[in-house]
């Protein structure tokens, strides 16, 4: 019996049971279409299925970014890619699942080498990023679709990953306009790390009842710092539980699904102190990974994740990172979960100094990879300079140390770290609420210096997860009000998405570097089927790219449904 499919039909075999219907349809109020949780498709803890695609534009990014019409995945892993659908089902015993891609692009599942998706699966309330919408009337539209798939009652939450810069208003929207889009459920927007935020009249009252009451004014608006703080509190403290973060966990992986990407480099948090100072970025770094960890245990998860360990010691004695460095394995787990480095802080002086220092010299010592961020015109040149100092005693040519983001690092600088075996790994964070005159990062410039850099988010707090968000800003220099704010640095589209997949194989490192990034025989099967023509859009179209169809290890874990 033959397993043909078309994209936007049905799919056999894709939900199973009411437990996970009920996730799916949790999930579709944040994706807009309905992701399939294959549990069937879990095999020894990873996702393994049979699969054939054809009458595509399938985008290799091997490295003669090869193009190809038909791509077989076999438990999990590529056996075909080329232009004979024929042979690519001679390698299958019996009748592999097949669907005809109707002429659409298709890429590798892209990576995001540098991302906060745990602290999104762990966010209170139904979480709704709000990263897609350009008006007060899109986030309107965008609660009360979410609305409609939760409880009554339950808190409609977005916090980070957005900012209203990208709204056409110019503005957050008030306590009128979301009491309109949500008459039943309360409301809670935040923007960036700390706020401002707004709720509705729901929302209002449940704030100013609070064991710490909030501030709220008449038009819904909560100040930024302690107030906003005070919120975020309190919504973590009667919102969220063990069963809740699962909620939001599968939430996470199936907007991320939505999206195209499928490996997430994770970095982690700020420790949190249960107090208002706790901001968007604060979570427990001890167990914010357990809901994740629970889902793969379950055999639920919809994308790859690599967790790296973020410690912010004060003094030389490094104690919670020697401890780690002493009972931790690094790149431990399987294909769909594993460890990876320290970072992206390992010490609380994030710029430099003995602290960092010590605690780079252990690092270096136990073979760890590490990760630091810049942010400044200064930082990068004082981290870099302690990666000197301790290579000098111990080498770390082979371990892959990275600098993150590097909005304003020079090429004498680049040059440096390339020496030392390091790399960059960039995002377009400042596409919400850079100014310029030169925002950064220099794309141009680091792309054609050769050191080793990928693509990554930062997503959610003060930045975007989507991809498609940061094609836009990577390849035209236009912060969200359109503003010109990186000029000279522009980069073209295949090579943003080079970034976004087979460069990030050197961020991923270890067996990764070998199994994702590209779409090669040997290779995992992820793929992403996208909404449009990504290299022939105009530029505005780039932000709303979706995938219509995305496939980890050959399994389809998110399908859009209606790709017409």
């Amino acid at each position: 019996m033959s397993s043909e499919n078309t994209i936007g039909l049905s799919r056999r075999n894709v939900l199973r049971g009411g437990a996970v219907a009920g996730a799916a349809a949790a999930a579709a109020a944040v994706t807009g279409g309905t992701p399939a949780l294959a549990h069937d498709d879990y095999k020894e803890g990873s996702l393994r299925a049979d699969l054939v695609l054809h009458n595509g534009r399938i985008h290799t990014m091997d490295r003669h970014n090869r193009v190809a019409s038909v791509v077989a995945i076999a438990d999990g892993k590529i056996v075909y890619v080329g232009n004979d659908e024929r042979a690519a089902k001679r390698l299958f015993e019996g009748s592999p699942r097949t669907i005809d891609l109707r002429g659409r692009v298709v890429v590798p599942g892209l990576i995001d080498c540098h991302n906060h998706i745990v602290l999104m699966g762990n966010r209170p309330g139904y979480h709704t990023p709000l990263e897609n919408a350009y008006s007060v009337a899109d986030v309107q539209n965008t609660f009360a679709q979410r609305a409609r798939k939760a409880p009554k009652g339950a808190f409609i939450t977005t916090i980070g990953g957005f900012h209203f810069n990208q709204l056409r208003e110019g503005r957050l929207p008030t306590l009128a306009e979301l009491d309109k889009a949500l008459p039943d459920n309360p409301a809670y927007i935040s923007i960036g790390f700390s706020g401002p935020s707004v709720t509705n009249t729901a929302g209002k009252k449940f704030f100013e009842a609070a064991k710490l009451p909030v501030t709220v004014g008449p038009d819904g608006s909560i100040a930024s710092g302690t107030e906003t703080g005070k919120a975020t509190l309190a919504l973590r403290q009667t919102l969220l539980n063990d069963d809740e973060r699962k909620r939001s966990t599968l939430d996470a992986m199936a907007y991320a699904a939505s999206l195209g990407l499928t490996t997430h480099l994770d970095q982690g948090a700020f420790q949190a102190t249960g107090t208002p100072s706790d901001g968007a970025a604060h979570e427990d770094n001890y167990t914010m990974n357990l809901p994740f960890l629970s889902i793969y245990d379950e055999g639920r998860a919809l994308v790859r994740l690599r967790i790296n360990f973020l410690h912010q010691d004060t003094d030389t004695n490094v104690t919670t990172l020697q401890q780690r460095l002493l009972n931790a394995f690094k790149f431990f787990g399987n294909d769909m979960v594993r460890t990876g480095a320290i970072g992206e802080f390992i010490a609380a002086s994030y710029f430099g100094g003995p602290v960092f220092v010590e605690a780079a010299r252990r690092t270096a010592k136990a073979g760890w990879r590490v990760e630091v961020h810049s942010l400044s015109g200064s930082d990068f040149q004082t981290q870099i300079q302690g990666f000197e100092q301790v290579n000098a005693e111990t080498s770390i040519k082979d371990l892959r140390w990275v600098v993150a983001h590097v909005p304003q690092i020079t090429e004498e600088y680049v040059n440096r770290l390339k020496k030392l075996g390091g790399g960059v790994n960039l995002t377009g964070w400042q596409y919400l609420a850079g100014a310029g005159p030169q925002s950064g990062p220099p794309f141009r410039m680091i792309v054609d210096n050769g050191i080793p850099a990928g693509m990554s988010s930062d997503g959610m707090q003060i930045a975007p997860m989507n991809p498609w968000i940061h094609a836009y800003y990577a390849t035209t220099g236009k912060n969200a009000l359109g503003n010109q704010i990186n000029p000279g640095q522009q980069i073209t589209r295949q090579e943003l998405l080079t970034l976004y997949t087979r460069a990030n194989q050197w961020f991923l490192g270890g067996e990764d570097e070998q199994l994702l990034g590209s779409l090669e025989v040997g290779r995992l099967g992820d793929v992403a089927v996208l909404s449009d023509d990504y290299f022939a859009v105009p530029a505005e179209r780039l932000r709303q790219i979706r995938s219509v169809l995305t496939v980890v290890g050959g399994a389809v874990v998110h399908d859009a449904g209606d790709v017409r």
